[in-house]
């Protein structure tokens, strides 16, 4: 089965279940946005995390053997034109090099890992609509000559 395959078991059984993203994450003793990323193929779980988050979900053991596998991580034009998604490609295209320019004031010559990192979401009450809060807490990783 192909981590594709599985992932569309996983959101099929998820919804059936009447379970939340965050009651798997729980189970599976990861954070809510990385196990969501893993179940959706987007990283390899544990074999343990696999069989939880499978077991609770009443998905077999091919569907576990898939979340296992090391995933290909490539760009997806379908996926990019995603409203959600878009506006964080949107928001990156026109702060992106503000961000790129902070770090460098703040940090020195580097970047930020994607590799060693978190990300976080939450909701945040506001007069005008709650706000969608997204951090992404990365380690700075110094360009060495």
């Amino acid at each position: 089965m192909t981590k594709a395959a599985a992932a569309e078991q996983v959101v099929t059984a998820r919804l059936r279940s009447g379970r939340t993203w965050q009651e798997i994450a729980d189970t599976v003793g990861a954070p809510v946005v990385w196990t969501t990323a893993a179940l959706l193929g987007n990283h390899p779980m544990s074999a343990e995390q696999a069989s939880s988050a499978c077991k609770l979900l009443g998905l077999g053991d091919d569907v576990a053997e898939a979340l296992r596998l090391q995933p290909y991580r490539v760009r997806d034009e379908a996926v990019l034109s995603d409203p959600t998604i878009y506006r964080f490609t949107e928001a990156l295209s026109v702060y992106g090099p503000a961000l790129k320019e902070l770090i460098h004031e703040e940090f020195g010559d580097g970047i930020m890992s994607a590799i060693n990192f978190q990300v976080d979401i939450a909701r945040r009450p506001h007069p005008d609509g709650d706000r969608v809060v997204v951090t992404f807490d990365g380690k700075f990783l110094d360009y060495r000559w």
